[in-house]
């Protein structure tokens, strides 16, 4: 365990990863496990893999916002050209979630076109939390099909999604498939992040360009990391039917995490956007701009100076969500924060205590 391994993966690794989405994916057949997976540093490697081996100079990439933002660096180091098309809220009343955040149809059939090579999909998406539903992937994927364009589909997240939401994956639609890149982490499905370790599946004409880009790039990850998440794996593959499998625990325990953050910022007078899955949350501040000298803090955004005066003065830290926009749309960020939940419960009582501090101040 303290020598290579494979390059491509872990044996009991990609035997592992092939088992469980053969099993969890109704694509027609069982998924090659050394054709049609490679283990990465993490899924960001897995992500500059599929775009480094797929994306030539001058080709367009749409990306849709809000976004990781790695995304956009990586298009264009491959010399592609970025397409943004940004999820926009529909709702500004009552309660408000991500599914009440949407693409526009006439936008999204016009960001396609003949210079498409590819688009990055990310679901649930990270900042917002938003599980797309059935009808919004068909949608497009009916547009890939159209225009014969890659989809690079994001799913780090894809065990945390919370009630009657599902987890619907881009490669089982029909025509989807042989146009697929699929991204895992780790890190995320097991919360070790430390760990960097992540992978990429797919039909073998596409993976085999990732392989390409991983053997000369970085060769293989580390094999003890490989070995203990392939025995996670094979341990949870024991009880996927199980309630006490992790695939399903973790989004009971984050759901409960999520409700308590949720009623945190409301009390504090935030409005947040209820995630339907992952493990960030977005809270429009706006209302309290008024009550908060932001003065001291220089950036442009205004999502900036709040997060970093929150950071200073009440030892809360968030993150701006303008910074998963791009320039032009970057206002759609300004008023909100992001926080992630995924924290011990004292870690969440602490920030309880320091916003009912602060509402107290406030009032």
């Amino acid at each position: 365990m303290h020598q290579y391994t494979r390059g491509f993966g872990h044996p009991r690794l990609v035997n592992a990863i092939a088992n469980l989405y053969s099993k969890i994916l109704d694509i027609g057949h069982e998924i090659h496990p050394n054709k049609e997976v490679l283990v990465t540093d993490g899924a960001y490697e897995a992500l500059f893999t599929a775009i480094l081996g797929h994306v030539n100079p001058g080709d367009e990439v749409i990306i849709i916002e809000p976004y990781f933002d790695c995304y956009e660096p990586m298009v264009k180091l491959a010399g592609g050209i970025p397409k943004f098309i940004s999820l926009k809220p529909t709702k500004t009343e009552g309660t408000i979630s991500s599914g009440d955040w949407k693409l526009d149809p006439a936008e999204l059939k016009q960001v396609f076109n003949s210079n498409t090579k590819a688009i990055i999909f990310n679901n649930p998406n990270n900042p917002l939390g938003k599980v797309f539903n059935r009808e919004e992937i068909q949608e497009i994927c009916d547009l890939c099909q159209e225009h014969d364009v890659l989809m690079i589909s994001d799913d780090v997240y894809e065990h945390m999604v919370f009630e009657d939401h599902k987890m619907i994956r881009v490669a089982e639609f029909p025509g989807m498939w042989d146009r697929t890149v699929t991204i895992g982490s780790a890190g995320k499905t097991f919360s070790v992040t430390g760990w960097k370790l992540g992978w990429a599946y797919g039909p073998e004409h596409l993976i085999k360009n990732c392989q390409v880009v991983h053997q000369n790039c970085v060769y293989a990850c580390p094999t003890p990391i490989q070995e203990a998440v392939a025995r996670a794996f094979e341990l949870e593959m024991t009880r996927l039917d199980s309630p006490d499998c992790y695939f399903r625990s973790i989004s009971v325990d984050l759901a409960r995490k999520r409700d308590m953050i949720t009623g945190m910022l409301e009390n504090v007078g935030m409005k947040p956007v209820i995630p339907e899955g992952g493990y960030f949350i977005m809270a429009d501040w706006s209302s309290l701009a008024h009550k908060i000298d932001l003065s001291s803090e220089s950036d442009p955004q205004r999502d900036y100076r709040f997060v970093k005066w929150l950071s200073k003065n009440r030892k809360l830290q968030g993150i701006p969500p303008s910074a998963f926009f791009s320039q032009p749309h970057k206002y759609i960020g300004e008023d909100y924060i992001r926080f992630c939940f995924i924290k011990h419960d004292d870690s969440l009582k602490k920030a309880e205590e320091i916003l009912n501090n602060w509402r107290k101040e406030l009032d």
